[in-house]
């Protein structure tokens, strides 16, 4: 799984999952087929990871490291570089500016992804 895969399902538990349409075989008749799942319902991001055990001792709103932390993924660099190339960053260096610049962007992927994400943490 990606690391932004692993961040995603961190943040909406077993409703990521849910979210994933069942595999069916091609020879199966289209008036045969199962109905997709439903989508993802909302997540309010904010108050998911506030009540995260440890998440008052993290800055996760500002910090990337401390996101990953809190979600407990190994935040090293070479996992945020990573992390930077599945979301489409390219030169990534680890510096303040990238990290906030990355944090912004996973922010604004899980908005995408159905989470409810206060405005001034996406980008």
């Amino acid at each position: 799984m990606s690391i932004f895969g692993k961040i995603k399902s961190a943040i909406f538990g077993g409703e990521a999952k849910a979210a994933e349409p069942a595999a069916a075989p091609a020879a199966i008749p289209m008036e045969n087929k199962p109905a997709a799942r439903a989508a993802i319902t909302e997540v309010d991001v904010a108050a998911r990871l506030d009540n995260v055990p440890g998440s008052d001792k993290l800055n996760w709103r500002t910090s990337i490291v401390d996101l990953m932390k809190l979600v407990q993924i190994d935040a090293s660099y070479e996992n945020r570089k990573e992390l930077a190339a599945e979301l489409g960053i390219t030169g990534y260096g680890g510096s303040a500016e990238d990290n906030i610049a990355l944090h912004k962007r996973v922010m604004s992927e899980i908005a995408a992804n159905g989470g409810i994400v206060p405005a001034d943490l996406k980008d």
